[in-house]
């Protein structure tokens, strides 16, 4: 069993700054990847930033200089740091992982319950 958990969400004036922090546990023997989605209401999930087991990094293009991703490998914890944020980056964000929970298992996909953000202008 994988758990993720998310934390950071809240409310913030439009140009205020916000970190979310996730944590994975539980049967873990690799991490591939971890990253964040969003889904504001009414519309599909899509995702925000992800960052490899390599270090490799991909940004939504609405986010390009504004948010970074990074990760502590030890802590097995991802974080998004989000500056400049603007009313359209309201929404819930997802953590994601990929993990192999097992020596030879292929990595499975693991979904946090997600954290509110909200930009007021």
């Amino acid at each position: 069993q994988v758990q993720l958990v998310e934390s950071g969400g809240g409310l913030v004036q439009a140009g205020g700054s916000l970190r979310l922090s996730c944590a994975a546990s539980g049967n873990i023997f690799s991490i591939n990847a971890m990253g964040w989605y969003r889904q504001a209401p009414g519309k599909q999930r899509d995702m925000v930033a992800v960052i490899t087991s390599s270090g490799s990094t991909n940004y939504a293009d609405g986010v390009k200089g504004r948010f970074t991703i990074s990760r502590d490998s030890a802590k097995k914890t991802v974080y998004l740091q989000m500056n400049n944020l603007k009313p359209e980056d309201t929404a819930v964000y997802y953590c994601f992982a990929n993990i192999s929970p097992y020596l030879g298992l292929r990595g499975m996909d693991y979904w946090g319950k997600g954290t509110l953000v909200t930009v007021s202008s």
